[in-house]
């Protein structure tokens, strides 16, 4: 029996028990998984990528205060939107081994009080960012709105909540031009569908390793409809390609040069190569082999988006300075 299910079996017949802040852990840890703080720093890294260039292209400074101001902005919004996700999905993640033990899942946090903080936050995040533009502002709100409204509910009914939740996860760099910019361009949108692309591999990789996970809490990823994989490697093969053509568009668009091109390329194979080695999950009956597989693309995945971003920051500062 894998680890997961052993995990899973003694989550059933021995579920967490309810506790308070404080008890098994801090107030500020709960807040900290509360409004989700990996995602919310993956958000402001890419929204100050995306300043970064935009600013690049105005001929401004990229650490002027207009920065700080757009990161805290929709770092605060961001985080409001993760707090009304674990809101509403409360009863889920109480179901699945790997989020039970999240503050309203087991109870430390009550459901009114994460409410309450999800949307002050939102709303003080939306106050702050008016400082930038409300082009900017009624972006962020709207994908908070995605990210909650629709994405969220969309996990039990239909496998399209992935690509619909890809929208606002790609949103950062976006949001981080339009603050840089007041306007969108076409560099912003390719920086958007940078991150858009490149969720699918990434995305896959999780749901395959969690997807018993993912079933018992009814949650409708590809694997756990379509349990032989070959949606899953379909999926995961077609970004990854197309990822190729997308990753060569800030390129394209002159906001970078030719070496920013030739390092795409080569992280363009590397993730390629790594979900094609994905494919194995339809060959193998063995679930360590199978997971291990998974658990290596999902790897490359993380390190694939920062090299690519920074490669592309350094590669349009040198041409700046040129």
């Amino acid at each position: 029996m894998s680890t997961e299910l052993q995990s899973a079996a003694k989550l059933a017949h021995h579920p967490p028990p309810v506790t308070k802040p404080g008890m098994t852990a801090s107030l500020l840890q709960d807040y900290r998984e509360l409004f989700k703080v990996k995602v919310m720093a993956l958000v402001v890294v890419t929204g100050a990528a995306g300043f970064y260039l935009g600013a690049a292209q105005s001929g401004i400074s990229s650490f002027s205060g207009d920065l700080l101001v757009t990161l805290i902005g929709i770092g605060l919004i961001s985080a409001g939107a993760g707090a009304l996700n674990e809101a509403m999905e409360r009863r889920t993640d109480a179901r699945m081994v790997r989020t039970s033990q999240r503050p309203m899942a087991a109870g430390r946090i009550s459901l009114p009080h994460g409410i309450i903080a999800g949307i002050a936050v939102i709303g003080l995040g939306a106050f702050w960012l008016l400082q930038t533009n409300l082009l900017t502002v009624s972006l962020a709100l709207l994908t908070a709105f995605t990210y909650v409204a629709i994405y969220t509910p969309l996990k039990r009914i239909t496998t399209l909540a992935t690509f619909i939740g890809a929208f606002p996860g790609a949103m950062g760099p976006l949001l981080g031009w339009t603050a840089a910019r007041g306007r969108i361009e076409w560099p912003g949108v390719a920086l958007f569908a940078i991150l858009f692309v490149w969720q699918f591999p990434h995305f896959m990789s999780i749901a395959w390793l969690y997807r018993a996970d993912y079933a018992r809490a009814g949650i409708r990823m590809l694997p756990v409809v379509q349990p032989d994989g070959w949606s899953t490697v379909v999926e995961a093969m077609f970004y990854a390609v197309a990822m190729i053509p997308v990753s060569l568009l800030p390129w394209r668009l002159g906001v970078a040069g030719l070496p920013y091109a030739i390092v795409a390329l080569l992280l363009d194979g590397l993730y390629l190569g790594y979900t094609i080695r994905f494919t194995k999950i339809l060959r193998t009956s063995n679930e360590v082999e199978s997971r291990s597989v998974a658990r290596d693309l999902l790897k490359v995945s993380v390190l694939f988006l920062p090299v690519l971003l920074i490669t592309l920051m350094l590669d349009a500062s040198w041409g700046h300075l040129q």
